[in-house]
């Protein structure tokens, strides 16, 4: 038991390293060396937990979407009332304060998305894996937020466009975020964003 702990705590240590150089380096820049000195553990170490940088990088994007949906709260959306346009804003204003705070995998996955080579890499899998579990969470949450029979429904192709929407501009605003710092005001571009998927919702209801 000891051991699996103490191996447990050695392969946080190596994924924490490894998100550490990632975000300083990118994926290319990132060398199993540089994790090493980082984490003050062997390569061997490294290799024992990974087989190598690429699936390590593949672990860093899966951990930090897995601490990003702790950061969201199980994706807790506001429901259908007389204030739900102000909690819809809110809520989209809460995930820009996640986006900030725990954009590793995120920001690695989109480099590696924007990517095309012969030999498909197992990071570059991951992130689209878990990017469609994001676009299935937020469709089941649209589904069920904007199902409001007396404002008319919204089909299932309804749907899916804001919630491509929204991940698009979420794309889109941290790249923004990414190149200009400051300069980019990510809550008010997620607040613009979010009466832009209510708009988009009121447009695409079926009378």
């Amino acid at each position: 038991r000891k051991r699996r702990a103490n191996g447990e705590e050695s392969r946080q240590r190596i994924i924490q390293a490894a998100t550490e150089v990632a975000g300083e380096r990118g994926y290319e820049g990132t060398s199993i060396a540089l994790v090493s000195d980082r984490s003050g553990l062997p390569a061997s170490s490294i290799y024992w937990h990974f087989a190598d940088k690429d699936a390590l990088i593949a672990a860093v994007i899966e951990n930090s979407f897995d601490c990003w949906l702790v950061a969201m709260g199980d994706w807790s959306w506001p429901t259908p009332s007389a204030q739900f346009e102000a909690s819809f804003v809110a809520a989209m204003q809460s995930t820009a304060k996640t986006i900030v705070e725990s954009p590793d995998f995120l920001r690695l996955g989109l480099m590696l998305t924007l990517e095309r080579r012969p030999v498909e890499l197992l990071a570059r899998s991951k992130f689209l894996e878990l990017r469609q579990r994001t676009f299935d969470i937020i469709f089941a949450a649209y589904r069920q937020l904007f199902d409001e029979t007396d404002r008319g429904r919204l089909d299932d192709a309804a749907v899916r466009s804001m919630v491509s929407l929204a991940m698009a501009g979420t794309d889109g605003i941290l790249i923004a975020y990414e190149a200009d710092g400051d300069a980019v005001d990510v809550i008010e571009a997620f607040t613009t964003l979010a009466y832009g998927v209510l708009g988009a919702a009121d447009r695409l209801r079926v009378r």
